[in-house]
């Protein structure tokens, strides 16, 4: 038996339960593991349970789906439903996985979910033999590749995927998936996030400021107000 994904719904209108449990059902490998009707709720629940897959409204009363999103930096994959455009943006910055515009088709939902899994399948990260062995497996150009950690200098995000830049690269690699569950992968105390859109390998950081970063390729990196005193913990 392959693997079961758990999923939960996050939505304040019952007819978008409704639906969403219905293309569940229709997959083998989902499980419709949870229901929740507010952002209060689903916080409480993502605190409590694990799910592989959210499926998350935007327009709810208290905590929004975006403000959930910030509030939940290492969430599950996240499929945004919504009956809004315009927050897209602000939901891919926030990594979002793909963004469906109810009413959702089963098709759409499909591909949304291909996604997903596409991201699972790509992101293991192997076990080390010393510290300076250890790699991260990932898929890019179709193909599953593997870097050493000690040659990442820093990796952004770019909507649904990711540019790992790799001093032994001259362009960096484009990854699917998304920046919080890279940093999960990774694990690792020689990186840390210094910024929503990025993460930096500490060993290369040869100087700093309050809001920058310089690595050692001279390239400079923007440092969020909020990662300012995780950043400071690697330098006492």
């Amino acid at each position: 038996m392959g693997l079961t994904y758990r999923c939960l719904i996050i939505d304040d209108e019952t007819p978008a339960h409704k639906a969403l449990a219905s293309h569940i059902a229709r997959c083998d490998d989902l499980e419709h593991s949870g229901s929740a009707f507010s952002g209060m709720e689903a916080v409480k629940m993502l605190n409590e349970n694990k799910y592989d897959i959210i499926f998350l409204d935007i327009n709810m009363p208290v905590i929004s789906g975006i403000e959930l999103m910030e509030l939940q930096p290492n969430r599950p994959i996240t499929i945004v439903t919504t009956a809004y455009s315009d927050f897209a943006l602000s939901a891919y910055q926030n990594d979002a996985i793909d963004y469906l515009l109810k009413p959702i088709s089963f098709e759409k939902f499909s591909k949304a979910i291909e996604k997903a899994k596409t991201f699972y399948s790509g992101k293991s990260l192997k076990k080390e033999n010393t510290a300076s062995e250890r790699t991260l497996s990932y898929r890019a150009n179709g193909q599953m590749i593997d870097t050493l950690l000690s040659d990442i200098l820093y990796i952004e995000s770019l909507g649904n995927y990711m540019k790992l830049y790799s001093k032994k690269l001259k362009s960096p690699l484009i990854i699917y998936g998304s920046l919080s569950s890279i940093a999960d992968e990774i694990n690792s105390t020689d990186f840390v996030q210094v910024h929503r859109s990025y993460i930096v390998n500490t060993r290369e950081i040869s100087s700093k400021t309050f809001k920058t970063i310089t690595l050692s390729n001279q390239e400079i990196i923007p440092v969020g107000r909020k990662y300012q005193i995780l950043l400071d913990s690697f330098f006492k």
